[in-house]
């Protein structure tokens, strides 16, 4: 049964509540979703998402790869050969990781529903769960401490907060301690400044904190992504675990922060490093070099974070991972998909992602 199609449907999602980082303000979910569909009439759903100040890859983009240079590897093709899917898919066209992501998942779900077994059971897994944090957008330490203690009442135990602002990083400082002061000694914190220190502010910032007892559980890309020698130096000078993310999208990547010892942890994103096999591989890198490991997730909807979660339901991290894009929306813009249970992201049963198609 090759696969006989391939579809392109635009998203956009709106977000319940405004999601604001060092790098921007986000008010929905905009996406591609790409759907692969066999002889038999299945179909198999990935997602690219956009994110300007990440990927740099627009929807337009991912849209005219995945109906061009993708669609002619796999069109006719067999989608239960993964492995040589996801070598066509890589070989393919340089750079579109989002694109690249959409149908590597696609074919993945696709082979799933033809065995009518969940993705994570066909990634080797049995879990039908998986724990996440949560993140608090950018904001003063009045408001933060606020939406921490709310958090905390929906169930969540590990709170992402975001820093790096312009507000400066006395007002970072002032934050986290609200944070802190707000749900007190048991819920663990980590801080994502989204390259928005300088490698002197960061080694500031993190060494107040460390100062102040805040127990703050790791610090993410705390420097331009650019610059693995300023990661390394921050490194080097604070006792708190450092966690590459937009400074890691491929092996290559991941091989040079090894190399230089740049960061503690790595954390790994579908749509930065091209789907889920890549990913495996760059899990598989870090654990046999020590560095600890969490997935993370874009701003994007429910087949995309549906996708993260399988996989950190068959393959596990060392840390609580980074998935509550989906969280964040007003409603689903799919039919089935993922839900979350306080702090846990609940995989549905269904065969494949459980996603039957775009609502309305």
């Amino acid at each position: 049964m090759p696969i006989t199609d391939v579809r392109c449907h635009a998203m956009r999602a709106e977000l319940h509540t405004p999601f604001v980082t060092a790098l921007r303000r986000a008010t929905a979910v905009e996406s591609v979703l790409v759907e692969v569909v066999d002889e038999d009439g299945r179909s198999g759903w990935g997602e690219a998402p956009q994110v300007w100040r990440v990927t740099g890859e627009s929807m337009e983009g991912a849209a005219a790869c995945l109906s061009g240079p993708l669609r002619d590897v796999v069109l006719g093709a067999d989608p239960d050969d993964l492995a040589a899917r996801s070598h066509e898919i890589a070989a393919a066209v340089v750079g579109n990781l989002n694109a690249k992501c959409a149908l590597d998942v696609a074919l993945h779900d696709l082979a799933a529903r033809r065995l009518g077994v969940p993705l994570a059971r066909l990634l080797g897994g049995t879990a039908t769960s998986v724990p996440t944090d949560v993140t608090l957008s950018a904001a003063e330490p009045g408001e933060l401490a606020a939406t921490a203690r709310a958090r905390v009442q929906d169930g969540f135990d590990v709170l992402k907060v975001k820093v790096g602002t312009k507000a400066g990083p006395a007002a970072d400082v002032a934050g986290v301690s609200a944070v802190r002061q707000a749900v007190g000694a048991d819920v663990r914190i980590r801080l994502d400044a989204n390259q928005g220190w300088t490698p002197r502010e960061a080694v500031r910032v993190i060494r107040a904190l460390e100062d102040a007892d805040l127990d703050v559980e790791l610090v993410e890309q705390p420097v331009a992504a650019a610059d693995l020698d300023g990661l390394s130096w921050v490194s080097d000078r604070v006792q708190t675990p450092i966690l590459a993310d937009e400074s890691v999208y491929g092996v290559r990547d991941l091989v040079e922060v090894i190399r230089r010892r740049a960061a503690d942890l790595v954390n790994v994103k579908l749509a930065k490093c091209g789907g889920l096999a890549p990913a495996r591989t760059l899990l598989d890198l870090a654990d046999a070099y020590g560095i600890g490991t969490l997935v993370g997730s874009m701003m994007e909807g429910p087949v995309g974070v549906g996708a993260a979660a399988s996989l950190v339901a068959a393959r596990g991290t060392t840390l609580t991972s980074d998935l509550d894009a989906a969280w964040w929306l007003a409603g689903s813009p799919v039919v089935g998909g993922v839900s979350y249970d306080g702090s846990r992201l609940v995989l549905p049963q269904a065969p494949g992602l459980g996603v039957s198609g775009l609502k309305g």
